[in-house]
């Protein structure tokens, strides 16, 4: 089992780590433990490099299997051996774009199910750009620019994020833990990661966010569509 770094620190960028195992087919290593984020729920997974002594090796992303991480190198590159000591370092520019953008999404989720009841049906995003659908039967620009504007309060309230790893029984008594339409998370898992953004939102996430809205920076809704009968979809940018 990879230690996962990130669930508790998502500012980490640098980190020692051991090579526990090699996957061949995937040209990959596995770690005891890193702060890559191999990618989910919408997030991009992190890429950045692995340093074995005086070579470096760009890791051009990693991904999860099972309760472990495999960091995929070049096709070109040796592996290192199982038991070998390494360096991680994460792509920071980029990660610490997609924690602005994760948040952000949070902030929209949080805002269109306090005002509205809606339930998120998807989502997606890139650093600084991504998208929410949400159970919508209307959607029209002056509600899209309302909800806009309650998001720019909500940053300008300069709330607090908290991660907290709780029990899963404990999880699950926490009211709509669950903001997907769909409950994605595994069946059995003992613990539940939960985001809270401190008196508007609260919710099981497994990604990167920052410590404050004050960080996220300016959110504006740049298009909206219809994927369906009560399905909208709302895309937002961030500077």
């Amino acid at each position: 089992m990879t230690d996962l770094l990130y669930q508790t620190d998502s500012y980490l960028q640098g980190f020692e780590a051991r090579v526990t195992d090699v996957d061949a087919e995937a040209h990959g290593v596995i770690l005891d433990r890193t702060a890559f984020y191999p990618g989910g729920g919408g997030q991009p997974a992190d890429g950045g490099t692995l340093a074995v002594g005086s070579t470096v090796y760009t890791v051009g992303r990693a991904r999860k299997a099972g309760a472990e991480v495999i960091h995929l190198l070049p096709p070109e590159a040796p592996l290192p051996t199982a038991g070998t000591h390494v360096h991680g370092q994460i792509d920071w520019p980029r990660r610490y774009q997609l924690m602005r953008t994760h948040t952000a999404l949070h902030i929209l989720c949080g805002v269109v199910f306090r005002d509205y009841g809606a339930s998120v049906t998807g989502g997606d995003m890139d650093p600084l750009q991504g998208r929410m659908d949400f159970e919508f039967e209307t959607m029209h620009k002056e509600l899209v620019q309302e909800i806009e504007n309650a998001v720019s309060r909500e940053i300008a309230a300069r709330r607090e994020v908290r991660v907290a790893i709780l029990p899963r029984e404990e999880a699950f008594r926490i009211p709509d833990l669950i903001r997907t339409k769909i409950n994605l998370l595994p069946e059995g898992i003992p613990q539940v990661r939960v985001v809270e953004i401190v008196g508007l939102d609260l919710q099981a996430d497994g990604g990167t966010h920052v410590h404050n809205l004050a960080e996220v920076g300016q959110v504006r809704v740049v298009d909206y569509k219809s994927k369906g009968k009560i399905n909208k979809r709302i895309y937002i940018e961030i500077s």
